[in-house]
Parts: C-alpha cells; structure tokens; sequence
C-alpha cells in the first residue's frame, strides 16, 4: 500500500509513482503556488509538446540499452512498424499464433511464431521472419491459467509467465522443489512448464517522488498514469495499490482533485480516478520541462525497447521481456502483468510506461534499482481502459 505518514505539505515535493505529465491544472485564482522547495511538476505549455523523441528518452536507451543516438531512433522507427505488423499477422494467424518478438539492437527483425507450417509464406510477405513451434500462445496461456487459479504459491516462488521465446511457461523460484509441488498442486501440463532458479522478490513501489503526484486522503502519494475519459468525465488511471474506490484525492499543489472510481489489487494492480473541472486531462507523459504526446497504445512486442519516465529515477529505458507474468506480492498475487528489465525505485508505483508514442501500462511493482538494475512490472492500460470503458487521452 502507499505510504500513510502524513507529510507536512512545506516536505512534500512529488508524487508515490513515476512522473506522468497527464492531467495539467486550470490556471485560476484558486490553485495554491506549488511548494518552492517541491520539485517542479511538468505542467507545460502545449509548445513544449514534440513528436520527436525527447533528448532524455534518447539519451536514456544509449544509457540502458548501450545504442548510439542514431541506433535509438532507428529503433523507435523499426518498432513502430514492427507493431503494426504484428497486429496484422496476428489477426491473420488466429488459433495458430504462437507470439511474436523484434530482435537486433535496432529491432530491425519481427519474429512472429506459428503452429501451422503453412502460415510461413503469409509472415515473410507481411515484413516479418516465421518461426514454427510445438504449442499455439492459447496452449501455453491456458497453462499459466492452472498456475493463476491454484493455491497461495510458496513465498520461494513468487513469478510465473508465458515465455515465448521459449515456447514455454517459466516459474522462478529460489527453490524449485517448492515450485515443483506448487506446479503439481496446480494442475497445468508439467511438459509446458520449466522452473528457473531465481532470488527475484517482486515488491510493490510505494511513497516515490514522481513528476506529477497526488495525494490520497490528504495523506499517501502516488503519481499520475495516463489521462482518460468515460462519456463526459475526465480522470487518470494509475495503479490499484495506491487507493480504493470512494478515496479522495488532491493534486501535487493540493487543489481538491477528484476520486477513486475503482480499484483492484491484489489479483490487478490498476485503478481510475474521475477528476473535477478544477483539472484538464492532456495527451502526454511529461519529464525534464518537455512532453512526449500520446498518439495510441498498440501493444510492443516482444523485446521492444520501452522507457519509464519518475522523478525518483528520471528516465529508465529497457526492453518488453514478457507478457502474461503473474507476481506474488506480500498482499498477494496479481496476473496478467508485463515483465521489462526497466529498472524502478520507490516512488515509481502507478506512473507510465511508453514505448515510442505508444502507452503500453501502469508501474505496479518489481525488484532491484536503479544502481544495480532491476526487474519492473506493468498492468497493460488497454485492460483497464477495456475494464472500466475509458477511452485514453491522445495527441
């Protein structure tokens, strides 16, 4: 849960997640002066807006992922268009999809894996590179769903995920004899599952300093995901940690902001608050005095480059690793995660994650940090938009 100190508000300086520029003030005679000693909150103006990836992204994947300014934009090009491909060949492949992935430094190569020998030629035309495989995406889903349904796993055993790649289900454990029994108690077809060895201990991020905060209750924090509407409300999703339905929240500069419409945690880690006209949702994620618009959110595949924007950290890049993760927290277990090597502190917790202009999730948790590296989860926003029916706020 978030931290529920009380702060003085002259101490308060940004919010429990990562930064996300997504809901700007309304200039007015009643928005109090944010604290000067607070970090500044990215409320900028619409100039500032800039369909060019921003210099801190980019220098963010030189950092993380070791490319060449020219080799991170080539990137961001290759997986845009490896995004659409994929939903194209995808819908083509049905039954027989086996999931996809963009390889090479510049994600210059789509592999898209399928159970039907005869579907090869249709994916080479498509722009993308076949690989056959034993089991569809559906056999391996419904094996991690045994895993999703069984009982409480062993604290040793606290992830489990579709890995593609693999054409397999990975359960990580420090002792794999308790994941073996947790595997056997479940159900799924030991032949799909193999354990990996694992000191991982996924917990969620509480209390970070983000860009954008906001206050529950006038006491925890957390930050600002992605801005959304449902009908004629405005709001923003974060994550289910941060608060329950009927908690109210205020704003970084502590302008009544608005209320938790629903929430769900352990199980999801996602959440909407509706907000007040004293709010205006914008389509961006913001960090360093610049914004980076939202134009959609197609999924990434698969070893996709994806970037975390928090005022904890600043900007962390790394790669899409895999869908369909379920984490044992200490409050429990929550599924349907995605997995990325981004690395996170606390403070982290509900903000966003990108991949080029496309929103990809919320921060719900991981391990590790960002002087050693770590491991970060995300709730997919197009699950709590399809949840709640809202519709993302674009540019």
């Amino acid at each position: 849960m978030p931290d529920r100190r009380r702060f003085p508000r002259h101490a308060v300086t940004a919010g429990c997640a990562v930064a996300v520029s997504a809901i700007t003030l309304m200039a007015g005679p009643a928005s109090a002066a944010p604290d000067p000693g607070a970090v500044a909150s990215d409320h900028s103006s619409v100039q500032s807006v800039t369909t060019e990836p921003l210099p801190a992204v980019i220098e963010a994947m030189e950092r993380d992922l070791g490319l060449s300014e020219s080799q991170a934009r080539a990137r961001l090009v290759n997986e845009a268009r490896a995004m659409a491909t994929d939903e194209k060949v995808r819908a083509r492949l049905g039954d027989s999809f086996a999931g996809s992935w963009v390889t090479g430094p510049t994600s210059d190569a789509l592999i898209v894996a399928t159970t039907d020998a005869a579907e090869a030629g249709a994916i080479l035309a498509a722009g993308a590179q076949p690989k056959i495989v034993d089991r569809s995406l559906s056999t391996l889903d419904a094996a991690k769903e045994a895993l999703d349904q069984a009982a409480t796993p062993p604290a040793s055993t606290p992830v489990w995920y579709v890995d593609v790649k693999s054409n397999s289900v990975v359960v990580l454990s420090s002792q794999p004899a308790e994941a073996e029994a947790f595997i056997a108690a479940s159900g799924a077809d030991r032949s799909l599952v193999r354990v990996e060895r694992s000191a991982e201990r996924p917990q969620t991020f509480y209390d970070l300093r983000g860009g954008d905060a906001y206050y529950i209750n006038n006491s925890s924090r957390c930050s600002i995901g992605f801005s959304v509407r449902r009908g004629s409300t405005n709001g923003f999703v974060t994550a289910g940690h941060c608060g329950r339905a009927g908690d109210r929240t205020t704003g970084y500069n502590g302008v009544a902001q608005g209320t938790f419409q629903g929430s769900s945690f352990p199980g999801n880690d996602y959440a909407w608050v509706a907000v007040n006209s004293n709010w205006t949702p914008t389509p961006y994620v913001g960090r360093g005095g610049a914004n980076v618009a939202v134009r959609g959110s197609s999924v990434a595949p698969i070893g996709s480059s994806i970037c975390r924007s928090g005022s904890t950290t600043g900007w962390h890049c790394g790669t899409v690793q895999q869908f369909n993760a379920s984490v044992r927290y200490s409050q429990g277990t929550v599924s349907e995660l995605t997995r990325t090597n981004v690395c996170a502190e606390p403070g982290d917790s509900g903000g966003s994650f990108i991949s080029g202009s496309q929103a990809q999730g919320v921060t719900s948790g991981g391990s590790g940090n960002c002087t050693y590296g770590g491991t970060t989860y995300f709730q997919p926003v197009n699950e709590i938009l399809r949840v709640y029916g809202l519709t993302l706020v674009t540019g």
